[in-house]
């Protein structure tokens, strides 16, 4: 039920075109998801996601295991349907909020025994219950169970992870056994070459139809994530999708699809619009600022957008300034629609053979 096929390689940058079948359907990467933590993209309906043009989006099975449970989502015959969305979805494990959002968590190669960040009470996950809470979800794609370290984690940390995360690995992909959900295995190692190197090179083994890549953006420089894609570049296999999880900036997609990711997820569209920023090819635009008051344009002419098409830049401030929730809920379509745009726009420029003289002139003009 699951197929990848290579349908075009840019000849100036060697960046691809993809097509993935899954059971809910065909996702052409490279690809923008937008996350779903709780089962919803915060602010907008399924409908408003498919006009936005997204194919596939993530939720997340810590929030979800926490909160409504998996009873409740089993009674309503999977995640597809309790949120309305028919579409493909990608689970994220877990793995990265047990240790970012629990504050007190004990560690074992046996699992996590942690607190919910909800009300303090304990729980366990072990890698096969990671495993069978998505199978539960019933969703498309399954992330292994993984400990992500930090940005500023030493090397012996970070070895002590990548170990762990490959004991995990194996229990992961013998309780995977689905034939309609695939389990994407995560590469981890920090920041370290080698350990990227061994972690990818022991992780092939467990790949099906997917691979993942982990543990970035959690603080580095953007330069040195580059470097640590550059690395990884040669060992990526060239019959499955890779994702690069938590990228979801202009500049990073486009030097992602560069160095030979497929797929992307951030919360950081929907996160800045609720704040009142937009993302625009220009860069971030803070639509609350004051000079924007008497502004009667879009948030940025040549958008389809929703909102752009349809409300000014001093209408949405005025939203955002009081606190009504139509404004974030604005700001949220347009930021995802732009970034679909913005993958559209690397992909014509695949096609054309010109993916390198695209990012120059992008970069060019784009003011982090």
């Amino acid at each position: 039920m699951f197929k990848f096929e290579v349908i075009k390689i840019c000849k100036q940058s060697g960046a691809r075109i993809s097509k993935f079948y899954t059971p809910s359907g065909i996702i052409e990467t490279p690809v923008f998801m937008p996350v779903g933590t709780n089962g919803t993209v915060k602010g907008l309906s399924p409908d408003e996601l498919a006009e936005c043009g997204s194919q596939i989006i993530l939720s997340n099975t810590y929030h979800l295991y926490l909160r409504p449970g998996t009873n409740i989502i089993s009674k309503a015959k999977g995640l597809h349907n309790f949120m309305n969305w028919h579409k493909p979805i990608l689970t994220d494990s877990g793995g990265f909020q047990v240790f970012s959002l629990s504050k007190i968590r004990e560690i074992s190669d046996d699992g996590v025994l942690f607190s919910s960040h909800i009300d303090g009470s304990k729980h366990y996950i072990s890698p096969a219950d990671a495993i069978n809470i998505q199978k539960i979800l019933g969703s498309d794609i399954m992330m292994a169970f993984d400990e992500c370290t930090s940005g500023d984690a030493g090397y012996e940390k970070s070895k002590v992870a990548l170990e762990r995360t490959l004991k995990w690995l194996k229990i992961c992909y013998e309780t995977s056994n689905s034939d309609d959900q695939m389990l994407f295995p995560i590469v981890q190692g920090n920041i370290f070459k080698d350990l990227r190197i061994e972690s990818i090179e022991k992780t092939l083994p467990f790949c099906k139809c997917g691979i993942a890549i982990g543990g970035l953006s959690v603080g580095e420089e953007k330069s040195t994530m580059y470097q640590i894609l550059d690395c990884l570049k040669e060992y990526y296999p060239s019959n499955m999708p890779r994702y690069l999880m938590g990228v979801g900036s202009a500049d990073c997609i486009i030097e992602g699809v560069i160095r030979g990711i497929d797929m992307f997820d951030c919360v950081l569209p929907t996160r800045i619009a609720r704040n009142g920023t937009a993302m625009t090819s220009q860069g971030d635009l803070t639509v609350r600022n004051a000079k924007y008051k008497e502004d009667f344009s879009p948030i940025e002419e040549g958008c389809d957008c929703y909102a752009c098409k349809n409300y000014s830049r001093a209408y949405i401030r005025h939203l955002i300034n009081a606190d009504e929730m139509l404004g974030g809920r604005l700001i949220s379509i347009h930021n995802i629609r732009f970034l679909h745009r913005l993958v559209n726009e690397i992909k014509k420029a695949i096609w054309e053979d010109r993916l390198l003289d695209f990012r120059r002139d992008f970069l060019g003009n784009y003011h982090l």
